[in-house]
C-alpha cells in the first residue's frame, strides 16, 4: 500500500472510530464495527494500527495535532505581519474554535478523556495537551517580553486556562448555541481575553 493510499485509509478509519466511539464509548465500540464504518476489512485496522488502543491512541496523537498546528500556524502568521503577541493569541482564539467546529465529535472524546486517569494512552494525553498549551504559553512569554503583559502575569496558569477556555466555550457553542457564528462567538471571548491580559499590563 503506497503512503497516499495508506493515509487515506488511515483518514478513514480515524473518521469511523471517533464517530461510533462518540455515539457508543470506548469499550462498546469493536474492530469490526470500526472496519464496517470505514469500508474497509477487519485486517486493515489491524495492519495500520495493530489494536483498537493503538488506533484509539493514535487518533488522538492527529486530532491534538492538528489542534496544536492550527494554534501555532495561526499566531504565528500574525507575528510574520508585524501584529502584537497579544494579537497573536487572539488568533489562536479563533483557530481553535475553528478546529474544533471543524471536528466537534473528536473534541468532545478529547476533552473527556483528559479527566479519565485509568486509560492506557493517559500519559500521551498529557504529553499533547502540553504541547498545545505550549503554544500559547510561548505567545504570552513573548508578550511578557515585549511590554505587552506584565512580568507579574503567571503565564503557565493563564495559557492552561485560555485553553481551556476555548475548548469549553467551543463545545458549549455547538452543542448549546450552535445558531451563533464564529465571528459572534470569537468576539466574545476575545472581549474577555483582551480585559483579562490589559488587567495584566495594568497591573
Amino acid at each position: 500500500m503506497n503512503s497516499a493510499r495508506r493515509r487515506a485509509t488511515r483518514q478513514r478509519l480515524f473518521a469511523a472510530a471517533v464517530t461510533l466511539i462518540a455515539e457508543q464509548g470506548f469499550s462498546a465500540t469493536t474492530v469490526d464495527e470500526i472496519a464496517e464504518r470505514a469500508g474497509v476489512a477487519k485486517g486493515t485496522v489491524y495492519y495500520n494500527f495493530g489494536s483498537k488502543n493503538e488506533l484509539f491512541e493514535e487518533l488522538l496523537r492527529h486530532g491534538a495535532g492538528l489542534l496544536t498546528a492550527s494554534l501555532r500556524e495561526a499566531g504565528a502568521e500574525v507575528v510574520a505581519r508585524g501584529g502584537g503577541h497579544v494579537d497573536a493569541v487572539d488568533a489562536m482564539t479563533r483557530a481553535g474554535l475553528a478546529c474544533i467546529a471543524a471536528y466537534p465529535s473528536f473534541t468532545r472524546l478529547y476533552v473527556a478523556e483528559l479527566w479519565r486517569t485509568n486509560r492506557p494512552w493517559q500519559g500521551t494525553l498529557m504529553v499533547l495537551r502540553k504541547e498545545a498549551v505550549a503554544v500559547v504559553e510561548q505567545a504570552l512569554d513573548d508578550a511578557v517580553a515585549a511590554g505587552e503583559l506584565s512580568e507579574e502575569t503567571d503565564v503557565p496558569l493563564t495559557a492552561a486556562a485560555l485553553f481551556g477556555m476555548v475548548l469549553v466555550a467551543a463545545l458549549d457553542w455547538l452543542s448549546f448555541q450552535p445558531e451563533r457564528s464564529i465571528d459572534d462567538v470569537h468576539a466574545a471571548l476575545s472581549r474577555l481575553l483582551r480585559g483579562r491580559l490589559a488587567g495584566d499590563a495594568r497591573a
